[in-house]
């Protein structure tokens, strides 16, 4: 079934990449006629259940009645499947900025117009000839080729124009567009290609507006959630390399219809674009098998910026060119290139950590003396993958939460309204969307808020003894219930369970760990900023990315979210030519720290698995929050007796 969705074009969630692992992508045959659609489904068109959907299937989530994994049921004949609303892959929603503070508009592609001499029988030069001429005199600009496109265009154009045109100039001396007549303007597409969301805005070249910005979910998801599950598709299909592929090149070609949509230009006037991401989306894009990737060395096929025309990787631009920023490390990518580009941490006079939090959480520490860069595991819980009533942030995701001290009852904020849970109307403007789950920036808030409430202690177990009714027994632990009757089934209830916590001590363990070898590498014990970037990153709460240990110590005030900077310096290389030089050149420079190798990451990873830390202390915090005084885990009594084997 998960086959011919993703054939069809149907999003069916897939975290496991079809393993039989997480159980989301569960979808619901029903049999009977259907006269809509000509077709009679019945019970024998689909196979019986396998060992993957009882015997061995370690559910994630439970598997509903009268529904079957799509990856494991196969289609024997007509059939219709109903997907359900919790299997589904909705569009997020997208709240990438972009911040262009202080650039100095300088772009690769420049438009000039341009009169050429009407030819006469016995001329003995070529049109193209001729403009080259026209360019020299009438703008003192050699030019050394043109591009397939343009010189298709260009006598249609001088017809059209009456013997003058516009053109573009790409500044290696291409002539890369040609319009009839005279045209001023021009647009480049700047483009953050995630592996959760793409995001990418359009802008005038010759002013540097942003004139469009949209997103999407990344298609890729359906062959699953994080970068090694797509890995690992490629090398289990023969192939799968050139679906994943077609699949994201059709998400930006379908982007850029959208720009083109809303700026009402065409796409021949879109003449540039510049796109960042991490190494295998980055690969991908290019058409790169990114095999070599999942397995040590992890070695890229380039690190070097990438230029060609955009048709040259599926899109319809035929005037369009293209630029990949550099990667910088197996695991560190071109969206790490665009955050260095656009927050400068190589220009700064103290220690910076810009850290991009995601599925794989890329680390930049540094100063004007240097930088050093590392990725870490974090895997996909900050994005809701791997919480039970975790999910994306669309609209109706819990993203703040807040427990009261005294008798632990939670209020929370949803995508899509702007009250909190308590107060009145909250069910009236929740009506459309509901409360369907928790994203990232909610599971860190309610984490660290059961943290500060006494109800998770240093270590991250949650106690069986603090006489809320909310934390109810759950198996061998204990729950929070966030929402929901308390009284009720677990289905019924959003909860944060044991499970979950750990979940994100694994994952925050793993971030932590990378920041501190980085210190250690650079002989410094403390940093002195840390940015918070990417779309997770910008809606993080600084202060309870400290209460949790998701990052190193630090004065909360100089903890900050700086948005998508990734995003952000891809507009900034598609504005300026000196800002592609410079990546180019800082990108070479920077150290690269190998985590996998390095002896002491386990050690740290230990260590950080404890609230905030289990040993390094977090003063600059507790300057401006209340900790709880540091316990011992909760006893055996707090937990549910096992049964003495």
């Amino acid at each position: 079934m998960l086959d011919a969705a993703r054939r069809l074009g149907v999003d069916v969630d897939s975290v496991c990449g079809g393993r039989g692992i997480c159980g989301r992508c569960q979808v619901v045959p029903t049999f009977g006629a259907f006269a809509k659609f000509g077709v009679e489904s019945r019970s024998e068109h689909l196979s019986m259940p396998g060992s993957v959907e009882t015997t061995d299937y370690r559910p994630r989530r439970v598997l509903a009645p009268g529904a079957r994994l799509g990856c494991a049921a196969t289609i024997l004949g007509d059939l219709v499947i109903d997907v359900p609303a919790a299997s589904q892959v909705h569009k997020p929603v997208v709240r990438k900025s972009v911040n262009l503070d202080g650039l100095i508009v300088d772009p690769t592609i420049r438009l000039h117009y341009v009169e050429l001499p009407t030819t006469e029988l016995g001329e003995e030069r070529s049109d193209l000839r001729l403009l080259q001429d026209a360019l020299r005199e009438q703008w003192s600009l050699s030019t050394t080729a043109i591009s397939s496109a343009a010189l298709i265009a260009l006598q249609p154009a001088l017809a059209a124009g009456k013997r003058t045109i516009t053109v573009g100039v790409h500044s290696g001396g291409r002539v890369t567009a040609v319009w009839p007549g005279f045209v001023d303007v021009a647009y480049g597409v700047a483009v953050d290609v995630g592996s959760t969301t793409v995001a990418g805005h359009l802008c005038d070249l010759t002013s540097g507006e942003v004139v469009a910005s949209a997103g999407r979910m990344n298609p890729q998801i359906r062959f699953g959630e994080d970068l090694m599950s797509r890995v690992s598709y490629v090398m289990m299909n023969p192939g799968g390399e050139v679906e994943l592929t077609a699949s994201i090149r059709q998400a930006l070609d379908e982007l850029v219809e959208e720009f083109v949509e809303q700026a009402a230009t065409t796409r021949d006037h879109v003449v540039d674009l510049v796109f960042v991401g991490n190494p295998i989306m980055h690969h991908l894009v290019l058409g790169i098998d990114p095999t070599p990737l999942g397995v040590a060395p992890f070695a890229l096929a380039t690190d070097l910026p990438v230029d060609g025309m955009a048709t040259e990787i599926g899109l319809d631009l035929r005037f369009a060119t293209f630029h990949a920023l550099p990667c910088i490390a197996g695991h560190v990518g071109a969206d790490t290139a665009g955050a260095i580009l656009n927050e400068r941490p190589f220009e700064a006079d103290h220690h910076v950590l810009l850290i991009d939090v995601g599925t794989n959480a890329e680390i930049v520490l540094g100063d004007r003396n240097g930088l050093l860069a590392a990725s870490s595991p974090t895997g996909p819980a900050f994005e809701g993958a791997q919480i039970s009533c975790g999910q994306r942030a669309t609209a109706g995701a819990i993203e703040r939460v807040r427990i009261d001290r005294t008798t632990l009852e939670p209020r929370f904020k949803v995508i899509g309204a702007e009250m909190w849970s308590d107060e009145p109307g909250f069910a009236e403007a929740t009506a459309t969307t509901g409360v369907t789950g928790v994203c990232g920036s909610g599971i860190i808030e309610v984490v660290a808020e059961m943290f500060l409430a006494g109800i998770i202690a240093h270590d991250g177990t949650i106690s069986g003894s603090t006489g809320s009714p909310r934390v109810v027994a759950d198996g061998r632990t204990f729950a929070y219930v966030l929402r929901g009757p308390l009284d009720g089934r677990p289905e019924d209830q959003l909860r944060i369970a044991q499970n979950d916590v750990r979940a994100i001590q694994l994952a925050k363990g793993a971030l932590y760990a990378g920041c501190r070898l980085l210190m250690e590498h650079a002989g410094i014990d403390a940093v002195d900023e840390v940015l918070l970037a990417g779309a997770f990153g910008s809606h993080i709460d600084p202060i309870y990315a400290l209460v949790l240990g998701l990052v190193p110590d630090c004065d909360p005030a100089n903890v900050r979210a700086v948005g998508n900077s990734a995003g952000s310096g891809a507009a900034r290389a598609l504005l300026s030519a000196t800002a592609r030089a410079e990546i180019a050149g800082v990108a070479r420079e920077v150290t690269k720290i190998e985590t996998a190798i390095e002896p002491r990451f386990q050690e740290h990873f230990v260590g950080a698995m404890g609230i905030p830390h289990a040993t390094d202390p977090y003063p600059q915090l507790a300057a401006v929050v209340q900790l709880p005084i540091r316990r011992p885990a909760a006893e055996r009594a707090d937990r549910p007796r096992r049964r003495a084997r």
